[in-house]
Formats: C-alpha cells, sequence, structure tokens
C-alpha cells in the first residue's frame, strides 16, 4: 500500500512537471511574440520604405530646429544628421543605408541650390563609409541570427519530440504497475497499435477508427468522435466516431476554445470561465511538432471518475503521437516508396535535414559501417548503435552474412563524421585492442549535400553488394 501511494506521488509529480514545462513554453511564445517585435526586421516593404524616407527626413527637421544654420551639421563637430541611416543601414542593411544617404543628399542640394561648387565631399565620403560598413556588419549578423534560428527550430522540434517520449515512458512505466489488471491494455500495446496507422489510403477513416478505439479503451471514451478540421473550422461529418453521437456544434464554446487556444480543453476550464452552454465534456485538437492542425477529437460521455488530468494528458499524448505519425508517414513516403528497407524515422529525418540543407546551406552526415561476417558474430552492429549521439538516427540493413550499420548526422560536416569514426576506433582499441579494420569494420562517409537524398541512399544501401 506504502510503495502504491509513494508510486501514486511520483506520478502526480511528473503530470506537475510536465505542466510546468509546457507552461514555461507557452510563456515563453508569449513574450516572443510581444517583445521579439521591437527588434524584428520582419517588417512589411511598405513599413521598411517608409522608415527609409521618413527617418531621414525626421533628422532633417530636427536640424532645421536646432541648427537651422547647418541643418546637416556639415561644419559641426559631430554629424547628427548621419545617424539616421547608420540606423536604417544596422537595422534594413547596406542598400537601406544608401537610400537614407542618398536623402540627405538631396536634402544639401535642395538647401544649397546655386552652390554646388560648395559641395562637402569628404564629409559625405566619411558618411557613406561608415554607412557601408555598419551596413555589412548588419547583413552579416542577420545570416548568421537567422541560420541559428533555423537550427533552433529544427532542434527544438526534437526537443519536444524527445520530451513526450520521456513522459510516455515514465507513464507507461506507471501503468504497468498500478493499471495492468483494471486497463483492457498496456500504453505499449497502444503505442505499437498507433505507429503503423496513416500510412494506408483509406482517406484517414480506418486510422482514426483505431485511434478512436484505443482512446476508448484506455481512457475509457464512451461517447466521442473524430472530425477533420479544414482553413481552421471543423468538418460537421465525422471521420470516425464511437458510441452515440450527435451532430458537431461548431459554434460550441469549448470548441472553439479549443480552436483558438490549440490545445485541449475540457468542461471544468468551461465552468471556470462561466463558459457553461457546452454539450462536450472534452475538446482536443490534433497537432503535430510542426504546429499543423489535422483534425479534432470531441467527448461527449466519459465516466466520471475518468474525467481526470492523467486521463486529459494520456489523450494529449497519444493524440500527439498519432499525429507525428501522421507527419513522418506522409514525409517519409517518397523515399519509402524508393527504398522499402529504409525504417519511416530514418527517412523522416533525412528529409527533414535536406530540406534544412536547401533553406540554410547547413549539411548533415551519414556514415556508414560495413560489417564483416566476423564482426557481425561479436554482435559489433548492435553495440555500437547503443554509442550513438542524441539526436542521431540508425538504420540497420541486412546483406547476407555481412551488414551495414548507416548513422544519419545531423547538422554535421565531414569532421563530425571523422570524429565519429575516431571514436569508434579508439573504442575498438579499448575493447580489442585492435583497429576496426582488423575486427572487419570499414566505414564510408556519405555527405548530404543540396542533391536529392535518394540516390545518396542508395548508394549506401548499395555497399551492401560490395
Amino acid at each position: 500500500m506504502k510503495n502504491r501511494q509513494i508510486s501514486a506521488n511520483a506520478r502526480n509529480r511528473e503530470a506537475g512537471n510536465f505542466s510546468l514545462l509546457q507552461s514555461g513554453r507557452e510563456d515563453k511564445s508569449i513574450s516572443g511574440t510581444a517583445l521579439g517585435k521591437l527588434t524584428s526586421t520582419s517588417v512589411s516593404p511598405l513599413a521598411a520604405a517608409g522608415e527609409i524616407i521618413f527617418l531621414p527626413l525626421i533628422a532633417v527637421v530636427l536640424g532645421f530646429a536646432i541648427n537651422p544654420e547647418d541643418p546637416l551639421w556639415i561644419e559641426a563637430s559631430f554629424p547628427w544628421a548621419w545617424f539616421a541611416p547608420v540606423i536604417l543601414a544596422l537595422r534594413y542593411g547596406p542598400l537601406a543605408g544608401l537610400g537614407g544617404a542618398g536623402l540627405l543628399l538631396v536634402a544639401w542640394l535642395l538647401i544649397n541650390v546655386g552652390h554646388y561648387d560648395a559641395f562637402p565631399k569628404l564629409p559625405f565620403l566619411g558618411g557613406l563609409i561608415l554607412v557601408m560598413l555598419v551596413g555589412e556588419f548588419s547583413s552579416l549578423w542577420l545570416a548568421r541570427t537567422r541560420r541559428a534560428e533555423t537550427i533552433q527550430i529544427y532542434l527544438d522540434q526534437r526537443l519536444e519530440h524527445l520530451t513526450r517520449q520521456y513522459y510516455l515512458l515514465r507513464l507507461s512505466h506507471d501503468r504497468l504497475e498500478q493499471d495492468l489488471i483494471s486497463r483492457p491494455m498496456s500504453m505499449r500495446d497502444a503505442l505499437h497499435t498507433l505507429r503503423g496507422l496513416g500510412s494506408g489510403n483509406d482517406g484517414g477513416e480506418q486510422s482514426a477508427q483505431t485511434l478512436l478505439r484505443l482512446l476508448s479503451q484506455y481512457c475509457q471514451l464512451e461517447s466521442a468522435s473524430l472530425h477533420r478540421v479544414i482553413e481552421g473550422k471543423p468538418v460537421s461529418q465525422p471521420l470516425a466516431t464511437i458510441g452515440t453521437t450527435t451532430a458537431l456544434n461548431g459554434d460550441d464554446p469549448l470548441i472553439q476554445q479549443a480552436l483558438d487556444t490549440l490545445a485541449l480543453c475540457h468542461i471544468s476550464q468551461a465552468q471556470a470561465e462561466q463558459q457553461t452552454q457546452t454539450r462536450y465534456l472534452i475538446a482536443a485538437p490534433l497537432i503535430n511538432l510542426n504546429g499543423d492542425l489535422y483534425g479534432l477529437l470531441t467527448v461527449e460521455e466519459i465516466p466520471f471518475f475518468s474525467l481526470q488530468d492523467e486521463t486529459l494528458q494520456t489523450i494529449n499524448l497519444l493524440l500527439g503521437y498519432y499525429t507525428d505519425g501522421l507527419a513522418v508517414h506522409a514525409l517519409a513516403e517518397p523515399v519509402c516508396e524508393a527504398l522499402p528497407l529504409c525504417p519511416p524515422e530514418f527517412a523522416f529525418e533525412v528529409q527533414r535535414l535536406h530540406h534544412l540543407r536547401q533553406t540554410t546551406g547547413i549539411g548533415s552526415m551519414i556514415v556508414a559501417l560495413e560489417f564483416l561476417p566476423k564482426a557481425v558474430e561479436q554482435d559489433l552492429p548492435l553495440q555500437m548503435m547503443r554509442m550513438k549521439r542524441s539526436l542521431d538516427e540508425h538504420w540497420l540493413i541486412p546483406a547476407g552474412d555481412r551488414q551495414i550499420l548507416a548513422t544519419l548526422m545531423p547538422l554535421g560536416d565531414t569532421s563530425t563524421g571523422e570524429g565519429y569514426l575516431a571514436r569508434l576506433e579508439a573504442w575498438a582499441q579499448q575493447k580489442s585492442g585492435k583497429s576496426l579494420a582488423e575486427i572487419g569494420v570499414f566505414p564510408h562517409i556519405l555527405p548530404l549535400n543540396a542533391e536529392d537524398p535518394i540516390p545518396v541512399l542508395k548508394r549506401t544501401q548499395g555497399l551492401t553488394h560490395g
């Protein structure tokens, strides 16, 4: 009894940590959208053109107000008017800065009509050099910032995926201890069933019905339905239903709240916000790691004691696992059609990294290890699979009495692959006192360039033929 109480407390702590993690991400997202706009250069062309025109004009007007005899501060100890093109160059790059400098030149010509022979060459030359230097500095760091942001987005997606997997594992462990008798199936069985969904050509009806059946068995849903969401609005015709359901009410406040917040909502939240006119107990959107909205789950009937935080978290996790599987199958389908032996997870990461290479120029590597029969007999492929980094993906290719282990190394170059091979070489020396070649392992490094990744994967699979 005491052990069960301790396990329940641990599970509650994990649930609280998961909630805090999600709320922290929401707070971060809010702060990013509110405060990030102060320094963001992602403005419309009209707004940028307005700044390029009006900022130098404001500098000239201030010059007339403060120093009417020399509004451009040509003869002053410091050329204050040049702050305008410098700011433009720092914010938008050298072209915007040159545009601002051109307006200062036009202002000088209008002020000194008939006195063009007194044009201040050195002040304008120095100002142009300063603007070009600042603009070049701005362009360089803007490119580096965009590149770092792209990498961070990819790493955040992988972290989100690992976080979901971690909590699924912890929840599955607790369920095996506490709910093995009361539940008709384990979390592992549910995930194994969900892993195969989304790859058929049934339009999603069969997969949706299987998902509802799993939710009903694992979360005790008695009446629920799944609906497609097109352009932010749920389709009234359900993809799948379970139990006795009524026609979808798209104007229901709980459904609107779920679609607006893109998060699971339940009847307790509606009552807390005085939205009592709802016939649904739970409304949950189906969202993958990229934020794509696939559909909407509505629950009309569920046992009273099942409507708790643990059940809601389980629904969230199962829906997230299902939608992530849909994204994997959709993106990995071209690779899996060309290479049926390629695992969908490996193909999915290859496609994502290929897109990253096209947009940012950041490459990745595939390190293929060829194992001779004597290495296979010693289970070296499985031992080396355990030495992968957290972001790496593996593809073990059988080749008769030989095997090929392909390791996908994201965001790496040739030096990354060489470092990985050096680590394996040191491991082999420490384990057996021999080199990789002596124990029957021969490496191949294949970069993922801007070309189609399928030929690279075919070359990797072709290593099985020697």
